[in-house]
């Protein structure tokens, strides 16, 4: 039986309004409106696999966060499962033990369709499962305000989990606690495409260069000239898909990723605390095994917890003062 002073956390991603959201907030105001039709007649079309790449969700980020809350009793993201863009996070969910909820559209956009659904589980699951003490709802529509208001009048603790600039005010006044998926841990802000502007320089450049000559050139050699134009077109278009090719990252050893995990459980514990502030090893360990259930620092060659610390000395700072061991991120 789990100890009545545990946090027990349930999470409900409505997944469509959180991809959607930070595509927009990686292309520009209203980009996946602009390129749906694109999306769902190619999706493997090189510029659209690129810019669907660099507006991929952290779900793991996400996870995380709320685990930094307590325990996880269930997570769930609501969407349409068969759409090519959630279809490349199902692998990702399906790893962090996410249960899927598949909505099948009834009309053009499904309006409401997570909405409802996410609420109606979400209410049913707080009478069913009394001992849940946390909420984390990750959207940003307004939609949502009834359902955080009814949580904490039921007597949860609502956090909130949004995209800047496409989160409603009045959701995040709801909550009793808000937080940007821009500023989690882990979670790169996206950057200007200074790439594509590049493309049409470089495109534009082969095509001006030869009509300088024509002038002093016979008939026969303007024609000449004339068939070789298509051909340096087509080679400026193939040299500008060139650098969007996306290769898939090297997956990490066991010591890469346990110090991945290390200063993602120690920036969520200084999130919670000041940013100078010494956390117990204790309470990072087991944030470290909340992230990642599979961490064990026997398993990767060290005879406590302490140790493993110690040989991470360039990411974190150890002090051991009588039996208390703290910890903190070494600054940069």
């Amino acid at each position: 039986m789990a100890d009545p002073q545990d946090t027990r956390v349930a999470v409900y991603l409505d997944f469509d309004n959180i991809v959607i959201s930070w595509y927009d907030r990686v292309h520009g105001r209203s980009a996946y409106s602009k390129d749906r039709q694109r999306i769902l007649e190619d999706p493997h079309d090189p510029e659209v696999a690129e810019r669907l790449s660099r507006a991929m969700i952290d779900v793991s980020a996400i996870i995380d966060y709320a685990s930094s809350f307590g325990t996880l009793v269930l997570t769930r993201a609501y969407a349409d499962w068969s759409s090519p863009v959630n279809a490349e996070y199902r692998s990702q969910l399906v790893a962090r033990a996410v249960d899927l909820v598949q909505l099948f559209p009834a009309a053009a956009y499904a309006k409401n369709g997570a909405d409802i659904r996410l609420a109606v589980d979400a209410v049913e699951d707080m009478f069913r499962l009394p001992d849940l003490t946390h909420v984390v709802i990750v959207a940003g529509d307004s939609d949502y305000v009834p359902l955080a208001q009814r949580c904490k009048r039921l007597g949860r603790y609502v956090i909130g989990v949004g995209v800047a600039g496409s989160t409603a005010k009045s959701l995040a006044a709801a909550c009793d606690e808000f937080e940007s998926y821009d500023s989690l841990p882990g979670v790169e802000r996206p950057q200007p495409e200074p790439r594509r502007a590049k493309a049409k320089e470089t495109a534009k450049e082969p095509v001006k260069e030869p009509a300088k000559e024509p002038a002093k050139e016979s008939t026969r050699g303007s024609r000449r000239q004339k068939a070789a134009q298509p051909v340096d077109e087509a080679e400026a278009v193939v040299e500008v898909p060139a650098p969007i090719i996306v290769l898939p990252d090297p997956v990490p050893d066991d010591q890469e990723q346990a110090t991945k995990t290390l200063i993602r459980a120690l920036r969520l514990g200084h999130d919670k605390a000041d940013a100078d502030e010494w956390l117990h090893s204790s309470a990072v360990k087991t944030q470290m095994r909340r992230i990642d259930p599979s961490f064990s620092e026997k398993a990767l060659g060290y005879r406590s917890f302490s140790d493993f610390l110690k040989s991470r000395d360039g990411v974190a700072e150890l002090s051991e003062e009588g039996h208390e061991r703290l910890v903190r991120l070494k600054e940069e």
